[in-house]
Parts: C-alpha cells; sequence; structure tokens
C-alpha cells in the first residue's frame, strides 16, 4: 500500500504541474498580449502568486474533492491512480492541440470514471450542496457549469461600466491602465493557485487517509508546499500554445480589455474558492474575455475559436471518465 502510496502522490505532482503548465495562460496571456508585461516579467508574477495563493488560502476546495470518492482504502488508491493518469493525459493532449481546456473537468471526469468502473455507482459521492458549498460530484458540475457563465456576465458587464467611465478620459490614461494589469494578473495568479492546487490536495490527502498514513483528512504543509511548488514550476515554464488562444485567438484584446477580464475572472475564481467550489480557472478566463469582446464589438470575437473550445469543454469530462474507466478495467484485469 505504500508503493501505491508514493505512486499516487507523484501522478497528482504531475498533473498539478500539467495544470500550471495549461492553466500559465490564464494570468499571463492578457498583459503579454497588450504589451502590459514582457513574458518573462509576465512568468514571474504569475508564479510568485501562483505559489502564495494555495499556501496562505484555506483547504475548502480541497475538501470537496476528496469527497468525491467512497471507497475502501487500496480501491481509493487505484482510483485515484486511474483517475490521475486519465488527467495527465488529456491536458497534454489538449496542450498540444493548443486548447484551454479544464484541468478540473478532467480530474473530476477521471475520477467518477475510475470509481464506477471500479465499484459501480455506489463509489461516487453523488451530493448536492450543504448551503452554498458544493458537496459531491453534483455540486461540482453546478460550480463548473455557472462558474464561466459568470465569468462572461461579470467580464461584459465590467467592460461596460470601464467603458462609459473612461469614455472622456484622455489617452495618458493608458499608462495607468497597464500598470493596473500587474495587480489584476498577480490577483489572478493568486485565485488560479488557491483554486487549482487545493484540487490536488485533496486527491493527495485522500490518499494519506487510505494507505492509514494520517488518521482523519488533513491537508499537512509539506502537501501545501508540494501542490504550490509542481503548480508553480508548471506556470513558470508557460504552455504558450494556450496563450496564443487566450490572448489573440479569441479576441484581440486592449490594455481595457485585459484589465477588466484579468479582475473579473479572479474575483469569480476568488468567491468559489471561499465557497469550496473546485471551479474551472481556464473556462472562467476565457468566458471573461469572450464576454468582454462582445461587449466591445461582437462581430470581431473570433467565433469558430470559440466553438472549438466549447467543444473542449464539453468533452473533457466524458472523454477523462472514460478513460479512466479503461484504465482501471486494464488495471483489474492485471492485477
Amino acid at each position: 500500500m505504500r508503493a501505491a502510496l508514493v505512486v499516487v502522490v507523484v501522478l497528482a505532482l504531475v498533473f498539478d504541474f500539467t495544470n500550471g503548465f495549461h492553466d500559465s495562460s490564464n494570468a499571463i496571456a492578457a498583459p503579454v498580449a497588450t504589451g502590459a508585461m514582457r513574458p518573462r516579467q509576465a512568468v514571474s508574477v504569475s508564479a510568485t502568486f501562483n505559489l502564495l495563493g494555495p499556501i496562505v488560502a484555506g483547504t475548502a476546495v480541497a475538501d470537496t474533492v476528496g469527497g468525491i470518492v467512497t471507497l475502501g482504502p487500496t480501491q481509493t488508491l487505484t482510483v485515484l491512480m486511474c483517475a490521475l493518469a486519465a488527467a495527465v493525459t488529456w491536458n497534454l493532449l489538449t496542450w498540444w492541440r493548443g486548447l484551454p481546456s479544464s484541468s478540473s473537468h478532467a480530474l473530476v471526469g477521471g475520477l467518477v470514471g475510475a470509481g464506477v468502473a471500479t465499484a459501480g455507482t455506489q463509489a461516487i459521492n453523488w451530493g448536492g450542496f450543504n448551503g452554498p458549498r458544493p458537496v459531491g460530484v453534483l455540486g461540482i458540475l453546478v460550480a463548473l457549469a455557472i462558474s464561466p457563465l459568470l465569468g462572461g456576465f461579470v467580464g461584459s458587464l465590467a467592460e461596460l461600466a470601464a467603458r462609459r467611465g473612461l469614455r472622456r478620459a484622455r489617452r495618458g490614461i493608458e499608462r495607468p491602465i497597464l500598470r493596473g494589469e500587474w495587480v489584476t494578473s498577480a490577483a489572478l495568479a493568486f485565485a488560479h493557485g488557491t483554486n487549482d492546487a487545493q484540487k490536488t490536495m485533496g486527491v493527495i490527502a485522500t490518499a494519506l487517509v487510505a494507505s492509514g498514513a494520517v488518521s482523519s483528512f488533513t491537508v499537512p504543509l509539506w502537501v501545501k508546499v508540494a501542490c504550490a511548488t509542481a503548480l508553480t514550476v508548471g506556470s513558470a515554464l508557460g504552455g504558450w500554445r494556450i496563450v496564443r488562444t487566450i490572448g489573440r485567438g479569441i479576441y484581440r484584446i486592449r490594455p481595457l480589455d485585459g484589465l477588466v477580464s484579468q479582475g473579473s475572472s479572479a474575483g469569480v475564481i476568488g468567491v468559489a474558492a471561499f465557497l469550496g467550489a473546485p471551479v474551472s480557472t481556464t473556462h472562467v478566463v476565457a468566458s471573461s474575455v469572450v464576454g468582454v469582446g462582445a461587449e466591445r464589438r461582437r462581430r470581431h470575437v473570433r467565433w469558430p475559436v470559440v466553438r472549438e473550445i466549447l467543444l473542449a469543454w464539453i468533452v473533457t469530462m466524458p472523454a477523462c471518465a472514460g478513460m479512466a474507466g479503461v484504465i482501471a478495467g486494464a488495471w483489474r484485469i492485471a492485477a
């Protein structure tokens, strides 16, 4: 069982690395595309605040993710291994295609697929809501579905308010806006680290409980540091294929657009983390860019690119569930 625990921890950190590599575009695409930061500056800011987020914030999201699978110790470790293998594979495939798909969808889909393949539907906590806090798969699905809508709505509303508020501003206002992108980029990176690293923390904490390494579901400091570091290293290396999609492929954003989209996304993701809702940073950011672009000039939004991204979002969860199910079935036969 100790060997299985080591495999789960290693796979979880690899998943966190690919998550950071895949999602680095979230915090750096806008400032790089608008010229607010040079690529190296953007990566440094993103990496720093990605590291701070999961260490400083609480563990509400980790608690939610840790409650998805309800199985015995050995089966739990098997499910975690299969789910992580599927999620890592999907992250790499979509990165190669330059598609900003959701690591959250990939992980949840993998957990559900591997759990059902291992022990049937009773292995999954389908849940719902405990007050405003999502519980189990259904609660997470609602959060994942609502958050992009909120990102697009808040982004569109904030863009409208910003344009009206600055309609009489002089050209000199662009410099403070570019400086403001440093702040919103840092806030978005912090929110990304807070939400995304906690998902991996939840997986490792579940593995620790299943292996008997800890007696109750807690997230040790070393897990927080390890997950934050893996996410940060991935973010520092950067996924420039996806940066191009977010920064220029959907809509050629301008400084004010970048400031608004990043600020809106950071707010939505930060509130979700506070509520324990594991949302997709990628979904929120991309939707915010679409909302900002549609508010300014709808015909300038590259809708074929948006449709391709939507298709990737829709396919991610069932694809990862199927992939994890196949891996779990093969593991059971081999064992």
